[in-house]
């Protein structure tokens, strides 16, 4: 294991890992905005589908490696004895209305900047930036009293897995049952369409992005187990990460960059190979002050809300989901209300619009 043992194993992991991430979202246009806005607005739930598949597959991988012993998810800090249930509502609302007005959330924008699309990069900087001030600078100082100070402790389970929770609401350990249930009751979700039953183009790319966020796992645990510096355990999330790829960048502080910093730019590297490979690359920028404008807020309030609700779309919605933690459902809920709000304002002109619609329905 010499390799995994490397200072530079878990960065070179992140960027193989993003390449073939990014090639994968490019080349099936993988984005949950565009899933969200076609299952509410067109009726077409295939997006949607196929970003449950990739969850479910990442959950089913994942577990498997956690009971096999190649993969420490209990060790993250998604599955931290804190449940944050406050930072999960705030930002989940927070990251979904600002996801809305950009159009994409941090790995779709990852996904565009490969492409050419400068609007991208634009948004990029700011969630970095206000990411970075949510975690370490002013707004940081707000997180801790209203998030940090009032999360919820689970330490009678151990840890905030709804499989660890489950076994000691009944003392037996029923963690392989939970995640059996789960998985199954997705799968059935995704598969009772029989058109997408036979879409294999989406189904290959739901598993590729599955089998991807398990890798994660397994690539962090091992270089952890074996590296002689401290190796943070995760799989795939783009708000802090892209925070500290920015920080590489302008700043050298002798600390390599980790897994997360090497998937940021993989998926880059990944999505502009897919561009170009089907001559797909357009330089792309706001076309008035009003896009820029909403472009600089959506990514703020993006920023922002992926830490305070320690992920996004895909760091909550796969990841999460792949550990079991109890913070997903909440995150992702509050992230899906979010961006109802925000096409709602966009397109109806006031985010009340939304419950005004849904009380239509009703």
């Amino acid at each position: 294991m010499e390799l995994a043992s490397s200072s530079w194993f878990p960065a070179l992991a992140g960027l193989l890992a993003g390449c073939v991430l990014g090639f994968a979202a490019r080349r099936q246009h993988f984005c949950t905005m565009s899933a969200l806005e076609r299952h509410w607005y067109a009726g077409d739930s295939r997006g949607l589908r196929t970003w449950v598949l990739a969850a479910t597959v990442a959950l089913v991988l994942t577990q498997l490696a956690q009971f096999a012993g190649y993969a420490d998810t209990r060790s993250s800090f998604y599955l931290s004895s804190n449940l944050a249930w406050t930072g999960s509502i705030i930002g989940g609302l927070s990251f979904g209305f600002g996801m809305a007005l950009v159009g994409t959330c941090g790995l779709g924008a990852l996904v565009r900047l490969g492409g050419g699309s400068l609007r991208s990069l634009v948004v990029l900087v700011i969630l970095a930036l206000s990411a970075l001030t949510a975690q370490k600078g002013l707004i940081a100082q707000l997180r801790v009293e209203i998030v940090d100070k009032l999360a919820l402790d689970l330490s009678f389970a151990s840890d905030q897995s709804l499989g660890s929770i489950a076994s000691a609401a009944v003392g037996v350990d029923v963690r392989a049952a939970v995640a059996l249930i789960i998985a199954a009751g997705l799968s059935w979700w995704v598969f009772r369409d029989p058109a997408y039953r036979r879409n294999a183009p989406a189904i290959a790319t739901a598993a590729t992005i599955g089998c991807v966020i398990a890798f994660g796992w397994i690539a962090t645990t091992l270089a952890a187990q074996h590296s002689f510096d401290p190796v943070q355990i995760e799989a795939g999330s783009f708000v802090v990460p892209v925070a500290d790829t920015l920080m590489q960048i302008i700043t050298f502080t002798g600390i390599l960059p980790d897994y997360g910093v090497g998937l940021v730019v993989g998926v880059v590297i990944g999505a502009a190979v897919c561009a170009m490979h089907r001559r797909d690359v357009r330089w792309e920028a706001c076309d008035d002050a009003r896009e820029l404008s909403r472009h600089l807020f959506g990514g703020f309030l993006m920023g922002v809300g992926g830490v305070f609700a320690m992920g996004c779309t895909i760091g909550q919605g796969v990841t999460a989901v792949s550990a079991l933690a109890a913070s997903a459902p909440i995150v992702m809920i509050s992230i899906a209300i979010g961006a109802r709000m925000g096409l709602a304002y966009l397109i109806e002109g006031s985010p009340l619009a939304a419950f005004r619609s849904l009380a239509l329905r009703a």
